[in-house]
């Protein structure tokens, strides 16, 4: 593909992204799936620009609006091409080609003349719009982050890098590093974690011995400190309350060298059926997948008191997530935050009855939000009075430890729960 046809073909994504307001990157997919022409270096150039647009879109509609010009994909990618690639001459774009995108049209050159040469951040620019921080979490990521906004937000607009977590069942961080050099993989280890490697740049792992085989798995070096944070050791009872894809579950069975049980509960089946492929190339035969009909499932009343460690991997905003969501933060379709944290109070009370006397309880989210986080938390130790924390708060910081934003609360039951948390 030609540049221009490059541009042409973000643009394409970006409508159906905004058109559809599934996830980005699920919509990349499909896209890439229905244009097989499109080769593996042009998708990845196709994608390099729409999340550039992506990671800038409060600060593009910004200038569009100063403009009177009404934010559609082809406007906010005219606008990225001047405010960052400092474009030139719109006829080395648009127009030029089969697959580029049209010519500009008589207002859109009038948007051209107006942009060029201008900076993507004016003194005058709002601090909010700078930050790309959406109206909806701006005020409580300002209470929760303090003096560290500022700076919190913009590594939230950087790129995520490419984390790997080497699978302990099947072999070590040094021969893992080693294997994947010989098949062009550079990687570097992450201090904070032991199994935890970080990418040079965005290879194609799925083509590596090293991912075939299950000797590494990607995910972020803080969802790694997150499963650490549980202790779960060999010929533990263990449960991952909210697994999801599973993740945190398999760095759980690695922990604890394929002895005990792992049980990965979820209310999504198709969640649950994708950690069947993962378990299976990773080797963790420790792992028993079980799907819920809610966080107060008959399972939970029957379970009462028998594990060892049990991890709440509740549903949030994902604020800490957002390098690696861009969209999210303004094309949310869950519920919202009200409904979020009664969610999270109902899961963790439910949860927490799984837990034995002496055992360990970790709450958890990728949300910077202090409702998602410590309030939940305080709220629940006041109603559980058998629980204390066992150690510190565990807060992961984007712009302090180059990872996805993360908070754990690690919580360890010191006496037989009330007579209340019986009930469904």
């Amino acid at each position: 593909m030609t540049p221009a046809a490059r541009v042409g073909a973000a643009i394409e994504a970006l409508e159906e992204i905004e058109e559809t307001g599934r996830p980005a990157d699920a919509v990349l997919g499909g896209f890439f799936r229905a244009r097989r022409h499109i080769g593996a270096s042009d998708r990845k150039a196709v994608a390099e620009r729409v999340f550039g647009v992506l990671r800038r879109r409060a600060r593009l509609d910004w200038h569009l609006a100063r403009r009177g010009v009404e934010p559609t994909a082809r406007a906010r990618m005219l606008a990225r091409l001047l405010l960052v690639d400092r474009l030139q001459e719109p006829g080395s774009v648009f127009g030029r080609g089969k697959y580029a995108p049209a010519p500009l049209d008589e207002a859109e050159l009038d948007l051209f003349m107006a942009l060029a040469g201008e900076p993507l951040e004016p003194p005058d620019m709002p601090a909010s719009v700078r930050a790309e921080c959406p109206a909806w979490a701006e005020r409580g990521l300002r209470e929760s982050l303090g003096g560290a906004f500022a700076e919190e937000m913009k590594a939230l607009a950087e790129p995520a890098p490419v984390d790997l977590r080497v699978n302990a069942l099947k072999t070590t961080r040094r021969e893992a590093r080693r294997l994947l050099f010989r098949e062009g993989v550079r990687t570097e280890p992450v201090e904070a974690s032991p199994w935890a490697l970080r990418c040079e740049g965005r290879p194609a792992l799925g083509r590596t011995r090293a991912f075939r085989e299950g000797l590494v798995e990607v995910q972020d070096a803080g969802s790694q400190r997150v499963a650490q944070a549980v202790g779960a050791g060999p010929g533990m009872q263990v449960v991952d309350f909210c697994a999801g894809a599973g993740g945190k579950a398999l760095a759980l069975a690695a922990d604890m060298e394929g002895k005990g049980r792992v049980v990965a509960t979820d209310v999504h089946d198709k969640r649950l059926a994708r950690l069947g492929e993962r378990m299976r190339r990773a080797g963790a035969h420790n792992i028993e997948r079980r799907l819920l009909e809610s966080e107060r499932d008959r399972w939970v009343r029957r379970q009462r008191g028998k594990f060892d460690r049990v991890l709440v991997d509740a549903p949030c905003t994902g604020t800490g997530s957002w390098r690696r969501n861009p969209d999210a933060r303004w094309t949310r379709d869950g519920p919202g935050l009200a409904e979020l944290v009664a969610l999270q109070d109902r899961i963790l009370e439910s949860a927490a009855r799984l837990v034995k006397p002496g055992g360990r309880l970790v709450y958890a989210t990728c949300s910077l939000l202090a409702d998602e986080n410590e309030a939940r938390v305080a709220r629940f130790l006041d109603a559980a009075p058998g629980f204390a924390r066992a150690e510190d708060d565990l807060r992961i910081s984007p712009a302090r430890d180059g990872s996805d934003g993360f908070y754990a609360a690690i919580l360890e039951r010191e006496e037989a729960l009330c007579a209340n948390d019986s009930a469904t």
